[in-house]
């Protein structure tokens, strides 16, 4: 069974940084597309990132040249790094399996301040 735990999350300041983790287990990591979503109150989930098994990135156009994706399939995690983080960033952040069996995580929250 695939399990996909999310941290990293919090509370911080316009203009400032947060890195979040997807501790990913049940699933043959290495050969994985993952991706992070967020959903903001009143607002559908949106796809923020996506890395390929090969390293091969994509971004929303609201977080490129600000957000960053990252694996180590070593330890069968994958990264968001958010800097230059705006009040419009805060959402609940999802980790998702995107291959077979299409797994979501549980979501941390982010809250960006003015």
């Amino acid at each position: 069974q695939v399990q996909l735990v999310e941290s990293g999350g919090g509370m911080v300041q316009a203009g400032g940084s947060l890195r979040l983790s997807c501790a990913a287990s049940g699933t043959l990591f290495s050969i994985v597309t993952m991706g992070w979503y967020r959903q903001a109150p009143g607002k559908q989930r949106e796809l923020v990132a996506v890395i390929t098994d090969g390293g091969s990135t994509n971004f929303a156009d609201s977080v490129k040249g600000r957000f960053t994706i990252a694996r180590d399939n070593a330890k069968n995690t994958v990264y968001l790094q958010m800097n230059s983080l705006k009040p419009e960033d805060t959402a609940v952040y999802y980790c998702r399996l995107l291959s077979p069996p299409n797994s979501w995580g549980r979501g941390t929250q982010v809250t960006v301040s003015s």
